[in-house]
């Protein structure tokens, strides 16, 4: 940060910047009230829509806003918003002006000008040391300068008032000043953490902007009615489709309740229900589609109720922002850690709960994500997926703070050149195979992950259609799988991830060779260079149910074809490993990381001869040597039973009906979820 004297200039970085005119909180300070002048290359406004203050507060061209007062421990602050990319090419200064009605700058204590960048940190600084009886004043200006913004402390007094310097920058003050759709602001909390700024430049809290760098939603004109005593509260404007911010703010200690009301005009669903001091909450609802949003209130005060659009909620960026009560947060940026805080209310044992609500999810509030639901003093660390995504503080009477720490963005592209891609959240990326033609081994690692189908990862063809590929329930979350068994050059594979991934293409040549009998754990791939064979597939790992389930892929034609799944049991399971001449045949494994298995190559003999009734359970090979016959199956579970030709590969399918069927000499593949019984008819 920069702390500047008057008529120092310095540089200031050409985004989004939010502007406050800071005073110390005194008895009988006068009121400032804070406005924006844009200037052309004259240094006089081009209109009256060029004077941005609280009855106009927003700049025509969205550039420049209003945001209301902030109100901290022992400070106030009046807020701009400056988005200086948007700052039309016409306009050379905007003027940060102020001007008091009920006294002279010479009486406000602390008068000083802060610059906050978008991301929270400060940016300049400028004290007013040497104010007297002016009644209106221009603390600072942001000009252009060889394509760069800068900002110059001007600290120059006008004891004519605001209209005096208007009149100077050529507004015509007698004029009517149209006033656009009004946009509400609300003294909210900081979002910049007090310790965070040096003791000379202490931050105060900032209400919330105008609008949302991210859309979350339509906007429209807010809705607002005030009262006294129990009241109802009937939007009878059209809202558009989606959820509102619904905001209340009462006066005294009374109980506040605010319920929507069903279309029999009966108590619905409860949006408020506090007794906090001076109560300013919001709550995110569902309008009905049908009919008019209506709510009823019960309270002994004056209250205020503002039905606002979702650009309203409160940003949440790398800033500690702080709370009291009922509050909506939006949130736009990467997937983050987010810090909570709660001091637990008046008495330490008061609810507070936080819910996450994806932008996919807004058309039904009960899809969301609980984040926090305790009582008393809370510390956590919650985690929260991609922006953008609204955070939801339920009940939570008492002071909070949140603080969302980014993790590191990965960027997957990266792999085009390294081989190795890596990734967080929901992802498509397409991979490219090292060596077209050729088929590739692919290392995976997805830690934190579940074991579960909630890890998933599919193949994305040029239609956009999606295929499973690889699951945590049948590959684990760390292991190795084959890729590009037809040799294409590419592959868009679309990932389901909620942390963390990495993805690994290596050349095939890595697979271990397998010749006899191999041990591992978890998921892989090993090459088979022999002549067509079974192959008994066994869990060796005392786990309870674990998935263990092997198959032959074949390149180049990218067929795969189980051999055998144990299908939770540890029993040793015969299958056929089949092989085309002409290609390359991999043993693909699939199994949890934990899960031991062994394999190990069998001849053809060992299958079992068919007789008059052959039994067996699951998964097995069975072999019929003699004349033209009838098969019957019976089984107690689902069956299948494949003729298989002599590359050991599934020609026929025989149907799960119970036959007969006629086959001749041919070896046949059997995959049961129960034990069965193969009757043979001569």
């Amino acid at each position: 940060m920069t702390h500047i004297a008057k008529g120092a200039n310095t540089p200031v970085p050409a985004g989004l910047l939010r502007v406050a005119v800071t005073r110390r909180k005194a008895p009988g300070t006068p009121v400032v009230e804070v406005s924006a002048l844009l200037l052309d290359a004259t240094g006089t406004v081009r209109g009256d829509a060029d004077l941005v203050f609280h009855n106009q507060p927003v700049h025509p061209s969205g550039a420049v806003r209003h945001l209301g007062t902030g109100d901290g421990p022992d400070q106030l602050a009046e807020w701009l918003e400056l988005d200086l990319p948007r700052v039309e090419p016409a306009v050379q200064r905007v003027l940060i002006a102020a001007s008091c009605d009920d006294g002279t700058f010479g009486a406000v204590p602390g008068l000083a000008l802060q610059t906050v960048a978008a991301d929270g940190s400060l940016v300049v600084h400028y004290d007013v040391t040497d104010a007297a009886g002016e009644t209106a004043f221009v603390l600072g200006e942001f000009y252009r300068r060889n394509g760069e913004w800068k900002f110059r402390a001007v600290g120059q007094g006008w004891e004519s008032g605001l209209a005096g310097l208007a009149t100077d920058f050529g507004i015509v003050v007698e004029a009517p000043v149209a006033v656009p759709v009004p946009v509400p602001v609300a003294p909210m909390a900081a979002p910049v953490s007090k310790a965070s700024a040096p003791p000379t430049a202490t931050l105060i809290s900032m209400p919330a902007p105008a609008h949302s760098p991210v859309s979350l939603g339509p906007d429209f004109a807010p809705y607002v009615q005030s009262g006294r005593g129990n009241g109802v509260v009937s939007v009878d404007v059209p809202l558009p489709p989606g959820p509102v911010i619904v905001e209340a703010q009462v006066r005294g200690d009374e109980w506040l309740l605010v319920e929507t009301l069903n279309r029999r005009n009966k108590d619905e669903d409860t949006v408020f229900n506090t007794t906090l001091r001076d109560f300013h909450g919001r709550a995110l609802v569902q309008p009905p589609r049908d009919r008019p949003l209506r709510m009823k209130v019960n309270y002994d005060g004056d209250w205020t109720i503002r039905v606002l659009p979702l650009s309203a909620a409160r940003p949440l960026g790398t800033w500690t922002l702080k709370g009291r009560g009922p509050d909506v947060v939006s949130y736009a940026g990467t997937m983050a850690d987010v810090k909570v805080r709660f001091d637990g209310g008046a008495d330490r044992g008061e609810w507070f709960v936080l819910r996450c609500h994806e932008t996919e999810h807004f058309d039904d509030l009960d899809e969301h994500e609980l984040l926090c639901n305790e009582t008393g003093r809370l510390k956590q660390t919650v985690p929260v997926p991609d922006g953008p995504l609204l955070l939801v503080v339920e009940h939570g009477d008492g002071d909070w703070e949140l603080t969302a720490k980014p993790l590191p963005v990965r960027d997957p592209s990266k792999g085009r050149h390294t081989g190795t891609y890596q990734g967080r959240g929901d992802k498509t990326v397409t991979l490219l195979n090292p060596r077209p033609g050729r088929p590739a081994l692919i290392e995976y690692d997805f830690p934190g992950a579940r074991a579960d189908y909630s890890l998933e990862v599919k193949r994305v063809d040029e239609y956009g259609d999606e295929v499973e590929w690889l699951t945590g329930r049948q590959h684990g979350t760390r292991g190795t799988s084959a890729l590009f068994s037809d040799g294409r050059a590419e592959q868009a594979v679309r990932v389901k991830c909620a942390g963390d991934w990495t993805l690994r293409l290596l050349p095939e040549e890595q697979a271990p060779l397998l010749t006899g009998p191999a041990e591992g754990r978890g998921s892989t791939v090993l090459r088979y260079q022999g002549p067509p064979t079974l192959m008994t597939v066994q869990r060796t790992s005392r786990g309870d149910n674990e998935h263990l389930s092997a198959l032959a892929l074949n390149h180049p034609y990218g067929k795969t074809v189980v051999i055998a799944d144990t299908l939770g049991r540890r029993r040793p399971t015969l299958g056929p490993v089949w092989v085309d001449p002409g290609g390359t045949c991999f043993v693909t494994v699939r199994a949890n990381e934990d899960t031991k298995w062994r394999l190990e190559p069998a001849p053809i003999a060992a299958a079992p001869l068919l007789g008059a009734r052959t039994p067996g359970g699951w998964y097995g090979v069975v072999r019929h040597t003699g004349p033209e016959a009838e098969l019957v199956p019976v089984a107690t579970g689902m069956i299948h039973v494949f003729e298989l030709d002599e590359n050991l590969f599934p020609h026929r399918k025989l149907t799960a009906s119970s036959g007969p069927y006629r086959i001749s000499a041919s070896i046949l593949h059997i995959r049961c979820l129960g034990e069965w019984t193969m009757e043979l008819r001569p």
